[in-house]
């Protein structure tokens, strides 16, 4: 069995949604791909494919060979590529991360622009508040928030956000405007999991931090709803600037505390820093790094 003409195989089955399209696509009688796809699942001796009358879905084995075979077919490309000295374009199949609310707002935005300048190049956007794991993910890329610890993936700084207390104008005028963090003792608090803590929020005063125990009356697992909760007149929510930068604009949202802001949190574009760095990434980071920065500095 030739692997790799097998791996090829099934990512076209993939892709094309079905054993039937891809014969279609790639002009290869049906009996064949299936047998091929077949033979390959017995070498590996597990099951890749999920094979029904109505659709072909991949197993959660599938997923993660699927995923490794695409990495590992553009690499031969890359490889080839630079012996042959062959010119080539950045193709090949991008995953990248990010927070749900930034990827909503500035990196999708971003992507598209990308994807219209490299039509060879497919791209999965995984957003979610959470740091993910670069191999188990299989990403090429994340926008990460936040000191980022020692390790050997390099960074790229975009830009930096602030951690902000707001309440809309009409729960201020109801309730007071907290002039200190203990005075948050007396206020109904929102609180972003994803964020902070819904017991204690820190501050600081410049010289040192003081962590103030809240009452969240709400705790949710999205910015956004903490935000619409907070514009609702719910209570005071802690978020990042980015957040809410549309809302504080438009006077739905007002910001307190600020004399006891911790110091603006920076953002940063990661990737695992392999070399030669395949020709998607680097021209990924190349068109994402400046237009990201300027979306950022205006948040």
């Amino acid at each position: 069995m030739d692997r790799l003409e097998a791996m090829s195989l099934l990512i076209a089955v993939v892709d094309a949604g079905s054993l039937s399209a891809a014969s279609r696509q790639l002009a290869i009688p049906l009996a064949t791909v299936s047998r091929k796809v077949s033979e390959l699942e017995a070498h590996l001796k597990t099951r890749l494919l999920q094979r029904t009358t109505r659709q072909l879905s991949l197993t959660e084995a599938g997923e993660s060979y699927v995923a490794s075979c695409r990495r590992l077919l553009e690499e031969i490309e890359e490889v080839e590529r630079a012996a042959t000295g062959e010119y080539a374009v950045p193709k090949g199949y991008l995953v990248a991360t990010a927070p749900v609310v930034l990827g909503r707002l500035h990196i999708v935005p971003v992507m598209a622009s990308f994807l219209e300048h490299y039509p060879d190049i497919t791209a999965r956007l995984f957003l979610i508040d959470r740091n993910v794991h670069f191999l188990e993910e299989h990403v090429d890329v994340a926008v990460r928030i936040g000191e980022l610890p020692d390790s050997a993936l390099v960074a790229i700084r975009v830009g930096e956000t602030r951690s902000i207390v707001c309440a809309s104008p009409a729960y201020l005028a109801a309730h007071g405007t907290p002039g200190t963090p203990a005075e948050l003792a007396n206020h109904a608090c929102i609180s972003f999991n994803g964020l902070t803590s819904s017991r204690a929020w820190t501050f600081s005063d410049g010289k040192s931090q003081q962590t103030v125990p809240i009452h969240s009356r709400l705790v949710t697992n999205t910015a956004d709803s903490a935000m619409n909760a907070a514009m609702l007149g719910a209570g005071l929510t802690r978020l990042l600037s980015y957040h809410v930068v549309d809302a504080v604009r438009e006077g739905r949202l007002q910001i307190v505390l600020e004399p006891f802001e911790l110091a603006p949190l920076p953002i940063h574009l990661v990737h695992a820093g392999q070399a030669p760095l395949p020709l998607k990434l680097r021209a990924f980071l190349d068109f994402m790094s400046p237009r990201l920065k300027a979306r950022i500095s205006t948040a």
